[in-house]
Formats: structure tokens, C-alpha cells, sequence
């Protein structure tokens, strides 16, 4: 597993365009959010910030980077030779998604870091790893489901954008408005309820034992996404 993934994070910086997706795209829209942090949280609230720069960095630095990869590899047959040596699926798997799964998280908390930094400390750290962690792991089993109706990574700018739209249109959408209204219908929407555990970390008011039941729903899109996944995930191309 670890000499899969050591060989993926080198390809990904040798790849401009992986590079470019991965890190660049994600990092300037973040920026801008943090750097117009006031505007955005008389729109919103800090959390809200908190919130997009979480979905966005994971959306299309993890996401798409995901779906793009694994694509490219059964394209070229690599997933197929893998599978020829003594390393078990899921641990190809693993290695093949681990880099870019490690570099959206310390994007993550690098940008967040410079929010808090400008802004002040959230108010629940630890509440804010959990919707980090969770959401990270919402948009990989959702990116492993997409590459298995991928055929290509020309294909995966195609299927990866409705995800990768919708979460970002429904963390933007709860972080605005919030989840008074229309609240079951929020929190069921993929991103939804990891969007309001992100405002109740970073905004407080709210009590943790009452913030973790947000929890199900993301989990339950893991369930669901890796069940999707186990069904279409594809080794070798179609003939």
C-alpha cells in the first residue's frame, strides 16, 4: 500500500494538471473567502466560511481529484496490473487515494488556520475535526461510487459535477439561510448536516452532545456511497 501511494503523490506533482485541480483550484476560491471574510460573514457567519472553504477544498481538490485518478489508472490498465500483485483491493485502493486524501486535509486545516488566525479560534475544535473528518470521508466514498461510472478522465469532468456542485449549492445554502426552515430536508441533502455541525463548531451556541446526532446523516451517505461503490467499481475498462 505504501509504496502505491508514495508512486500517486509523486505523479501528482509531476501532473500539472492533477496539481492544478488538486491544490490550486480549491486554494483560490478559499482565499478569496477568507481574504473578504467580513462580507461573507454579514452573509452568513464565520461559520459559514468554515463551512464552503471545507466543502470546496474536499469537493474539488478530493473529489474530483479521486474520480479523476482512479479513472486514468483503469484507463491505462494500472488498476488491472495492481491486481496481479500480493496487495489486497482495498489496500490498492487505499494507496491510490491516501496523497490526495492527506493533502486536502492539511488544506483544510491550513486555510481554516489562517481564518482563525484573522478572525479568532472557533469555538469547538474538536467538534470542528469531527465535520472535517466526516465530510472527508463523505466525499471519498461519493468520489469512489462516481469512478465507477467513469470511463475516462475526460469523462470525469462530466460526472463529477453534479456532486461536486450540489455539495458546494447545499453547504452554501444551509450556511446562509440556516436550518429553521425546511430543516429535515437540509440535513438529509448530501453536505447539509456537515455544514451545520461546521456553524455549530466554529459559532458555538450549541452544545456538542446536541451537534453530534449531525453526524447520521453524513455517515449514512458513507453507507450508501460505498454500497453504490462495491456494485458499479470497475477494474479494467469496458470492452
Amino acid at each position: 500500500m505504501l509504496p502505491i501511494a508514495l508512486s500517486e503523490l509523486k505523479q501528482i506533482f509531476r501532473n500539472r494538471l492533477v496539481l492544478l485541480t488538486s491544490l490550486v483550484i480549491p486554494i483560490v476560491p478559499c482565499a478569496f473567502f477568507v481574504y473578504q471574510h467580513e462580507i461573507f460573514a454579514d452573509l452568513g457567519s464565520l461559520g459559514y466560511i468554515a463551512a464552503v472553504v471545507m466543502f470546496t477544498v474536499t469537493a474539488f481538490g478530493l473529489y474530483t481529484t479521486v474520480v479523476t485518478t482512479l479513472a486514468s489508472r483503469r484507463q491505462s490498465l494500472f488498476l488491472k496490473r495492481l491486481r496481479s500483485t500480493p496487495t489486497s483491493d482495498a489496500g490498492i485502493l487505499v494507496g491510490l487515494i491516501l496523497p490526495v486524501t492527506l493533502l486536502a486535509i492539511v488544506q483544510v486545516v491550513a486555510i481554516l488556520a489562517v481564518l482563525a488566525a484573522v478572525t479568532g479560534a472557533p469555538a469547538s475544535l474538536p467538534l470542528l475535526a469531527v465535520a472535517v473528518l466526516s465530510t472527508v470521508a463523505m466525499m471519498l466514498a461519493l468520489g469512489l461510487a462516481t469512478a465507477g461510472l467513469t470511463n475516462s478522465p475526460e469523462h470525469a469532468q462530466v460526472t463529477t459535477l453534479p456532486v461536486s456542485l450540489g455539495a458546494i449549492g447545499v453547504s452554501t445554502w444551509v450556511g446562509i439561510t440556516g436550518t429553521t426552515e425546511l430543516t429535515q430536508l437540509k440535513r438529509l441533502l448530501p453536505g447539509g448536516s456537515a455544514t451545520e455541525l461546521a456553524l455549530s463548531a466554529w459559532n458555538g451556541g450549541v452544545p456538542a452532545a446536541d451537534s453530534l446526532p449531525l453526524l447520521l446523516p453524513t455517515l449514512a451517505w458513507v453507507v450508501v456511497a460505498v454500497a453504490l461503490a462495491s456494485r458499479m467499481f470497475r477494474w479494467e475498462p469496458r470492452r
